[in-house]
């Protein structure tokens, strides 16, 4: 059959967006004011078309703004061709930078656009990642996230996450730090690292994005010497989120690699720190980022700077489908981040995610993101879940 005989696909309609904030299990985040777990922290979004297609996104941030952010953006989505994401959320980028760019806005135009390339895969029978330019693997490892506690306390943490079949973890927060002790930092680490096992691999978070962070470029500095004796693979949010000019100093002169960038939003955000060499591994999420379409753009940027591309999407199940389906478009992209017992990801889809023998995570191969919501499993973290998967 020639190209020219097959059939033009019809335009898809955005009918409604329904927003759902996930509420009840949240779990904790290290946080200096520590969420609760009545606190909306993430919330879901659904993309309903005039067709019946629906689209599932995800969004990092209190479900309130998300709902206040989605009626603002109403008259330029609605009525949109749910075919275009990449078309659709630049016009929502472009015809809101007077609002602000880069907070609540365009958190929540990254949770539509991870529904419209939901759809999108739907409609052509494909999954994202290929519609992304390709297939480069089918399976990715996850690294299991999980927060630090005291040493003695680091064995139990790591222990059961290791028996579901991880062989990749990221211990933050907690802490680390947070006391002015280095024999205490060092403790932890070295704790961690015997829960995991040699053969593992270990990644340290400081969480300096965290509230009035205490440590600066030269605790950084000699944190980073110390986490070479133990074999960790990156040192994550080891200074202030703005502390540019330091990130470059301290990735130039560490012996480990240097990771960050989660909470940078819009891709134009990431240049300077690309540009002047501030990772060597850039972490942007998907969930507030603006969307796969915009973290692909970014994953691309970071490639021609020779920046290793990791996603941290991990916050809930569709966040992590994303990540995933990224993760088999992108030619470097060996890992993604996995939350360790929260029910936001295994606890809300029809098949849980499994970690096989060799700690992998296979990749969806059915359109789409490839996942399935479970809408009596969301009734126990969302009022009205009938509503994500039906037009009100």
């Amino acid at each position: 059959m020639s190209a020219s005989s097959l059939p033009a696909l019809p335009k898809v309609t955005i009918r409604s967006i329904h927003v759902a904030p996930l509420f009840g299990e949240s779990p904790k985040g290290g946080w200096s004011a520590e969420i609760r777990p009545e606190d909306s922290v993430h919330a879901l979004i659904a993309v309903h078309t005039e067709e019946g297609l629906t689209g599932h996104g995800s969004v990092f941030t209190d479900g309130r703004l998300v709902a206040a952010a989605v009626e603002v953006l109403e008259p330029l989505w609605r009525g949109e061709n749910a075919l275009e994401p990449e078309r659709v959320t630049e016009k929502l980028h472009q015809n809101t930078f007077w609002m602000g760019r880069g907070g609540s806005l365009t958190h929540a135009i990254s949770g539509i656009d991870i529904a419209l390339w939901d759809i999108l895969g739907k409609a052509l029978g494909q999954p994202v990642g290929r519609l992304l330019g390709g297939t480069y693997r089918e399976r990715v490892k996850p690294y299991c996230s999980l927060l630090m506690e005291e040493p003695a306390r680091m064995a139990d943490v790591i222990a059961p996450h290791r028996e579901r079949g991880f062989r990749a973890f990221k211990i933050g927060w907690g802490p680390f730090g947070r006391r002015d002790d280095a024999r205490l930092d060092e403790a932890i680490v070295r704790a961690a690292r015997e829960a995991a096992g040699p053969d593992a691999q270990l990644f340290v978070d400081a969480g300096a994005s965290d509230a009035q962070w205490p440590q600066g470029l030269k605790w950084a500095l000699n944190t980073a010497q110390m986490l070479k004796d133990y074999g960790v693979g990156w040192f994550e949010e080891a200074l202030r989120p703005d502390a540019l000019e330091d990130f470059c100093v301290l990735r130039r002169a560490s012996p480990v690699p240097i990771a960050g960038g989660e909470v940078l939003t819009r891709r134009q955000s990431f240049l300077p720190w690309l540009a002047k060499g501030a990772f060597d591994i850039v972490q942007p999420d998907v969930t507030k980022v603006g969307g796969i379409s915009e973290q692909r753009r970014i994953a691309w940027l970071a490639d021609e700077f020779g920046v290793k591309y990791v996603g941290h999407g991990w916050n809930t199940a569709l966040g992590l489908a994303a990540d995933l389906q990224l993760a088999s478009a992108m030619p470097h992209c060996d890992l993604v981040e996995f939350i360790g017992g929260s029910p936001y990801v295994d606890g809300i889809v029809s098949e849980p995610f499994t970690v096989d023998g060799e700690g992998y995570l296979r990749i969806p191969a059915r359109p789409g993101l490839g996942i399935s919501l479970d809408p009596h499993a969301l009734a126990r973290f969302t009022h009205a879940p009938a509503a994500l998967f039906a037009p009100a």
